[in-house]
C-alpha cells in the first residue's frame, strides 16, 4: 500500500498539467448512484463470486449532453470481492444506441469499455469525450465503469500496484464488470475494446495482458508505460521519466504468465491485440517518452520486430483557427492492416484530444481522439 504523502504527490503531478491549460469548472457529478435493491432475479441467479448485478436505473442526467439512446447508471456487486480491492461494489454507466446497425442485431452490439483518468467521474469522461454520440452514429454501446473513492481517493485506476499489474485488485472486477454486462445485454462478444486515458490507459493495457481472449483492440490516451513502477513514487518516475530498465521486459513477463495459466497449448500462444496509442508531444505529466516505450511494447504484444517492420507515416498540418493541431500518425501495418496506429499530436498538453473542453483534461482542437478510436476499432474483431 503506497503512502499517503507519495500518492498526493502522484496526483499533484497530473493536477498541476490539467491546470495550467483551463480553470476547472466542476459541471458533473462525481458521486455514483445509491445502490438499487436487488431483485429477486440477481438474488436466485448468481452466476460465480463476481457475477450479481444490481437492478439498474435508466434515466436522462442533466450533467451529460444527451445522446438519443439509453443512458443506464448502475451498481455492479461482487459477493466475493477481490483480494485488495477496498470495495464491494463498483458504479458503472452503460450506453446503449437507438441505431441498431444489420450487424448488431445478428451478432449483438460492439461494445466499447472506457476508463477515466485521475480526478475524473465516468460521467465526466463521457460527456468530455463525446463517445455517445459517435457510438450512437456507428451503432456501439459503450461502457463507463467509475473506480471507487474507497480504493482511491482520487479516483485513480491503480496502474502502479503490483497485484492490478498481475490482472487481480480492480482489474479482476473490471473483468467480471464486463462479463456480466455482456451477459445481461446482446453485446458481439468477437468485438471488445478497451481504452483510457492517464491512469485509465494504464489500466487498459493491464487488462488487455492479463486477459487478452476478452478484447479485440485498445486505444491508450496519454498512458504511463506498463510495468516499470510498483507503487506511486515510481509511479510518478514513470510519468515523468519512462522505464529506465527493458521497457519489453514487463510485457515478456505478462505473456509468460499468461501461459503459465492456460490449460491447452492452443490458449498458451499470446493473442495479438491492435492498439492506438495516442498522446501530446506538450504533456508534462506523463511524458511524451511513455508512447516511444509503449510503441516498443505493442509491437512486442503483437510478435512484431521493433525493427523493419512496415511502417506508414502521415503527416496532418494544422486546422484553421486553432480547430486542429498538427499531427503525425505512425501505422505499423500487417498486409494492408495497421494493427498498430500511433499518434503524436504537437501542442497537446495532459488532455483527450478534440472533446469537451468545458471539461478539465480535455482539449477542444482535434484531432478527434474518439472517433480515431472508433475508426481504429472498427477495423479489428477477434
Amino acid at each position: 500500500m503506497a503512502k499517503a504523502g507519495s500518492v498526493s504527490r502522484l496526483l499533484r503531478a497530473l493536477m498541476r498539467a490539467g491546470q495550467a491549460q483551463k480553470n476547472f469548472i466542476e459541471r458533473l457529478g462525481a458521486a455514483a448512484p445509491k445502490p438499487a435493491k436487488r431483485s429477486a432475479v440477481s438474488r436466485k441467479n448468481k452466476r460465480g463470486p463476481h457475477t450479481e448485478i444490481l437492478k439498474t436505473r435508466q434515466h436522462g442526467r442533466p450533467d451529460v449532453t444527451p445522446a438519443p439512446g439509453k443512458w443506464i447508471a448502475s451498481n455492479f456487486a461482487y459477493s466475493s470481492p477481490p483480494p485488495e480491492s477496498h470495495a464491494s461494489r463498483m458504479a458503472y454507466w452503460l450506453y446503449l444506441p437507438d441505431n441498431t446497425p444489420a450487424s448488431a442485431m445478428r451478432h449483438g452490439l460492439p461494445l466499447i469499455v472506457m476508463l477515466h483518468g485521475c480526478q475524473q467521474s465516468a460521467t465526466q469522461f463521457a460527456k468530455g469525450s463525446r463517445m455517445n454520440h459517435l457510438a450512437e452514429s456507428k451503432g456501439y454501446a459503450v461502457l463507463y465503469p467509475q473506480q471507487s473513492l474507497s480504493v482511491q481517493a482520487h479516483r485513480c485506476w491503480r496502474w502502479y500496484s503490483p497485484a492490478v499489474q498481475a490482472g487481480g485488485a480492480e482489474a479482476g472486477a473490471l473483468v467480471a464488470l464486463i462479463e456480466a454486462v455482456c451477459k445481461r445485454h446482446r453485446i458481439d462478444r468477437r468485438r471488445i475494446y478497451v481504452c483510457g486515458i492517464s491512469a485509465g490507459a494504464g489500466m487498459a493495457a493491464i487488462l488487455v495482458l492479463n486477459y487478452p481472449e476478452l478484447f479485440a483492440a485498445a486505444g491508450l490516451h496519454s498512458g504511463p508505460i506498463y510495468g516499470a513502477g510498483h507503487n506511486a513514487v515510481e509511479g510518478m518516475r514513470v510519468m515523468r521519466h519512462g522505464s529506465a530498465a527493458d521497457p519489453c521486459a514487463p510485457v515478456d513477463q505478462a505473456i509468460a504468465r499468461h501461459g503459465a495459466r492456460s490449460t491447452s497449448s492452443a490458449a498458451s500462444s499470446f493473442p495479438a491485440i491492435p492498439a492506438i496509442l495516442i498522446h501530446g508531444d506538450d504533456d508534462k505529466a506523463v511524458h511524451p517518452v511513455n508512447q516511444d516505450q509503449l510503441t516498443l511494447q505493442w509491437l512486442r504484444i503483437n510478435h512484431m520486430p521493433s525493427r523493419g517492420v512496415d511502417q506508414r507515416i502521415t503527416h496532418k498540418p494544422a486546422g484553421r483557427a486553432g480547430k486542429r493541431n498538427a499531427f503525425v500518425t505512425r501505422d505499423y501495418v500487417i498486409g494492408n492492416k495497421p494493427v498498430l496506429r500511433v499518434v503524436r499530436i504537437a501542442g497537446l498538453a495532459h488532455e483527450w484530444s478534440g472533446g469537451d473542453s468545458s471539461e478539465r483534461f480535455h482539449a477542444s482542437a482535434g484531432p478527434d481522439a474518439s472517433l480515431m478510436m472508433l475508426s481504429f476499432f472498427s477495423k479489428h474483431r477477434r
